[in-house]
């Protein structure tokens, strides 16, 4: 059986991307695609207990100990949900993936970028996605987008985030096969129109 794809939506909070990812989703079931969505953190079952310690748990998070949730809650989606739909010929669309913690973690944080990308490979077993949207939009959208009601990762501040976009971007340059980066400034229908050129090229 032919292998399935693994496709991955990042950018910061607001950006559009879970519209996007739902868009796309209808747009390859209409042409004959078995498609799995999922997400980080926060995948099916375990994942979904470590999202909800990451976006809401009220006291002291070490930085060190909030990049190895992430990965626990990774390395979970990977094993039971990716590469199982992978191995049976279906796309898997996920919202978030090992690109998210280098940016937020490594440039947001101030992490080592290099231990970062060496426990990203130990949690996907090496596995990476087969084409990753970046869906790019300036930090005062961003915010103004996500509203006044925050949780403990969005409530970061705009320094924070202007590091996190700068990391998508720094990314992008380095893999410019694999990541892609769209204007998310754009209409959702102009953004989808861009998304399905990308996705149609895969």
């Amino acid at each position: 059986m032919q292998k399935g794809k693994f496709i991955t939506f990042e950018g910061a909070d607001g950006c559009g991307k879970t519209t996007q990812l739902l868009l796309l989703r209808d747009y390859l079931i209409n042409k004959g695609y078995e498609v799995v969505l999922t997400r980080e953190p926060g995948a099916k079952g375990l994942g979904e207990r470590i999202r909800d310690i990451l976006l809401n748990y009220d006291g002291e998070v070490s930085d060190r100990c909030e990049s190895f949730l992430f990965l626990a809650d990774r390395a979970q989606n990977i094993d039971t949900i990716v590469i199982p739909a992978i191995e049976q010929g279906k796309i898997v669309l996920c919202d978030r993936h090992t690109d998210s913690t280098v940016a937020y973690q490594g440039y947001g944080r101030g992490l080592d970028v290099e231990q970062i990308n060496m426990l990203n490979n130990l949690a996907t077993k090496g596995l990476k996605p087969d084409l990753t949207l970046v869906f790019d939009v300036d930090v005062r959208t961003s915010m103004k987008r996500v509203g006044t009601s925050k949780d403990r990762m969005e409530s970061a501040g705009m320094e924070f985030f202007n590091r996190v976009r700068n990391g998508y971007l720094e990314l992008a340059k380095l893999e410019p096969e694999r990541i892609k980066v769209v204007d998310a400034t754009k209409s959702i229908e102009e953004v989808h129109e861009c998304v399905v050129e990308i996705a149609d090229r895969l």
